[in-house]
């Protein structure tokens, strides 16, 4: 079937509340021909209008995140977890740090604001901002655990008394009520608290300030903050373990160097919400300023700009008119007061009472079931008449990427069983880790892997592919020399396929410099999808690990813990949480180069776990040594998530392959833990006999180099029976 090739990219920079609802839009009519990339540093967003009910301790931290990976997922798009530092109007790219530029065709910016102070002696290393959500929530979970435990005072105190500040101040006192000692200040440096808010609403949240015993203080200048106490200018001292920031608003910083035109350091938008007309830029939420209507920054503008920011940004993109947002003159804000009730302020007039919290809490939850419930999308309906076998080879599941798209070991294994002897200067062919080659006297080991990809962010797929591809080299304990790149594009114009290229070069660059090889060259074409392949040689030293030198006696030591297959697998079916998927792209993008090397001094036998999964690579090495093996299921370290997807019936498509090419070889219970055994791993650690008085010990030292290694069992003489044992 012939694939349409992209040809414009759309970069989203921020998950804010109105890019949130473009995604979805976009995934219910994407545009034909357009590639979409969300930039954001986080793999969760929160939803702002929750966040008194969270801090009250009404909701949990999930209740108001947005899952920005999932949403990708279902965009379509693809997600650069990265924090934007620059735009490049000129040549049309995005800097983000860390990683090299992201080109684009038109953007949209969506970046949110802060509340930190870091003007004010102290507050960076001292206290919190209440914007961005992330460190705050955990600063005050952890805060208020010390407090119940009675290791930390209850003494609070909040510089800025809007809107803001006020729901906090009372959603904390809220929390901690009854707490021995609890005291709240709250600060405000003009002369009156809740300027922005009139005067029958301002004059009951005082009321509400006065009966929760929150203290407030107008006309007062913080001048430093200190672990224990917040001093104003004027000397005095406020007891304080907990300072928050929630004074008003702050744009960030970088904005300044984008030659976009700001007003007061937030981006000029005209009635389009368009920023720059060439390239095309376009802002919404709090980082934009609408100079045809100005408006209070509040997140009621950001979801009731969205679907005109949706139109455009596929208007500008296909060539078609843009429409105008106007926004309201007034709206409803509803004001929590931490007890499960909330103040109603429009039009002057103020209303307060715990039917107004059932109203707020049903708009909220609302608001955040779009993003809780993503629809499912049927897969295509087969055609009809179709050959036999068809439904049977698609099987129930889409094919995994990363190493869960490989083909099994039991097929593999039948494949290469007519291979001829190695002969020439080939001194080691298929079965071990890699091929050693004789060349000239010395030893030199080579290996090829060739993965599909498992995420959209072609530099961290091409960094993972490339680190992948390495670990063959390491665990056969040589050190890697030169490499070469072998990959398929997606179609597109040639434009996009520089700006991918250029990606994944870079990731695969940098992958290998770090490693010290080079790179020497490759081959590239275009396919259906992205598939990254390297092919890395090494030299190997005196000594060489195979997979047949295991003895009975020895431990099994694990370098990195299992489930990526799993927690692959899910992602493509929006099943996992985003943070263990962000926490995953981030271990699988580190070198293992170190392990292997600490390891390799005293191992008897090492491979690196991919593929087949532990069970299936352990298989290999015990059928290479003569030996057995019983493994401590308990010990085995797993990645977060994992084995509770697992026990959800979640798995990576090879997995079935791998657990029939082990029937009779594995005794082991039926039971999620058990079934990361057979879990293909992407970028997997290193799994090494070792001495058993050296084992621990050696552990040690990797885990204080990073590495989450593990004992995880011991070899056995071969004896009758299953292999491996549990």
């Amino acid at each position: 079937m012939q694939t349409l090739p992209l040809t414009r990219d759309l970069v989203l920079i921020g998950g804010g509340h109105a890019h949130a609802l473009v995604l979805l839009r976009w995934a219910m009519a994407p545009l034909a021909g357009a590639r979409l990339t969300l930039i954001d540093p986080n793999p969760v967003a929160p939803y702002t209008g929750m966040l008194p009910g969270l801090i009250a301790g009404h909701y949990p931290r999930a209740a108001l995140e947005m899952d920005l990976v999932r949403l990708a997922r279902h965009a379509g798009a693809r997600l650069v977890l990265g924090r934007a530092e620059g735009l490049d109007l000129a040549s049309g790219h995005v800097h983000v740090a860390g990683r090299p530029p992201l080109g684009f065709d038109v953007a949209s910016l969506d970046i949110g604001i802060s509340s930190d102070l870091p003007a004010l002696p102290g507050f960076a290393a001292h206290g919190v901002a209440a914007k961005p959500l992330g460190g705050y929530a955990a600063r005050w979970e952890a805060f208020v655990a010390e407090v119940e435990a009675g290791r930390q005072r209850p003494e609070i105190a909040i510089i800025g008394a809007g809107v803001g500040g006020v729901e906090l101040a009372l959603a904390m006192a809220h929390r901690l009520h009854g707490a021995p000692g609890l005291k709240i200040a709250l600060i405000e440096r003009g002369n009156e608290a809740l300027p922005h808010a009139g005067g029958p609403a301002r004059r009951r949240l005082v009321a509400h300030l006065v009966r929760a015993g929150v203290s407030l203080i107008t006309g007062a200048e913080p001048a430093e903050v200190t672990p224990e106490a917040l001093i104003l200018a004027d000397g005095r001292s406020l007891p304080a373990r907990l300072v928050l920031g929630a004074a008003g608003s702050r744009p960030q910083g970088w904005l300044e160097g984008t030659g976009l035109k700001l007003s007061e350091g937030y981006i000029t938008v005209d009635a389009t919400l368009r920023a720059h007309a060439d390239p095309p830029v376009f802002a919404a939420g709090d980082c934009a300023h609408m100079a045809h209507a100005p408006r209070p920054k509040a997140g009621v503008f950001a979801v009731r700009q969205a679907p005109v920011l949706a139109h455009n940004l596929r208007a500008a993109l296909s060539g078609g008119r843009l429409r105008t947002y106007r926004p309201q003159r007034d709206y409803l804000k509803l004001v929590s007061l931490g007890c499960r009730a909330a103040l109603a302020d429009k039009w002057g007039m103020a209303l307060e009472g715990r039917w107004l919290w059932r109203v707020k809490d049903r708009i909220d939850r609302r608001f955040m079931r779009m993003f809780h419930a993503l629809p499912v999308m049927p897969p295509p309906a087969l055609p009809r008449p179709a050959a036999l076998g068809l439904a049977e080879a698609l099987g129930e599941k889409p094919l995994c990427g990363g190493c869960g798209a490989k083909l099994g070991p039991g097929l593999l294994r039948e494949a290469l069983a007519g291979l001829p002897a190695p002969s020439g200067d080939v001194a080691l062919g298929a079965g071990d880790d890699a091929a050693v080659l004789s060349v000239g006297g010395a030893r030199q080991v080579i290996a090829t892997d060739h993965l599909r990809a498992f995420t959209e962010d072609p530099f961290v797929m091409a960094r993972i592919a490339t680190l992948h591809a390495l670990g063959d080299i390491w665990a056969m304990g040589a050190t890697p020399q030169a490499a070469l790149v072998n990959v398929t594009l997606p179609r597109q114009s040639e434009a996009l396929a520089a700006r991918m290229l250029g990606e994944i070069m870079q990731g695969v660059s940098t992958a290998l410099a770090g490693a010290g090889a080079a790179l020497a060259g490759g081959h590239s074409a275009m396919g259906a999808e992205l598939s990254i392949g390297v092919t890395v040689t090494g030299l190997a030293g005196k000594r060489l690990l195979t997979k047949g030198g295991a003895q009975a006696g020895e431990a099994l030591v694990l370098t990195r813990p299992l489930g990526s297959g799993t927690l692959l697998a899910a992602e493509m079916a929006r099943q996992a949480n985003g943070r263990d998927i962000a926490a995953l792209w981030a271990l699988l993008a580190r070198p293992q180069g170190d392990a292997a090397a600490l390891v390799a001094a005293d191992a008897g036998a090492m491979t690196d776990v991919t593929g087949f999964g532990l069970a299936g690579h352990l298989d290999e090495m015990l059928r290479a040594s003569g030996v057995h093996a019983r493994l401590d299921l308990a010990a085995i370290p797993l990645l977060q998530g994992a084995e509770a997807l697992a026990a959800r019936g979640v798995a990576s498509s090879v997995a079935p392959a791998n657990r029939a090419a082990l029937i009779g070889r594995i005794a082991a219970p039926d039971t999620p833990r058990a079934a990361m055994l057979l879990d293909p791993q992407t970028a997997g650690g290193f799994l090494a006999s070792l001495p058993a008085d050296r084992a621990e010990a050696l552990c040690a030292e990797l885990r204080y180099l990073g590495h989450e290694a593990a004992v995880i069992g011991q070899l056995l003489p071969e004896g009758e029976g299953p292999a491996i044992r549990c």
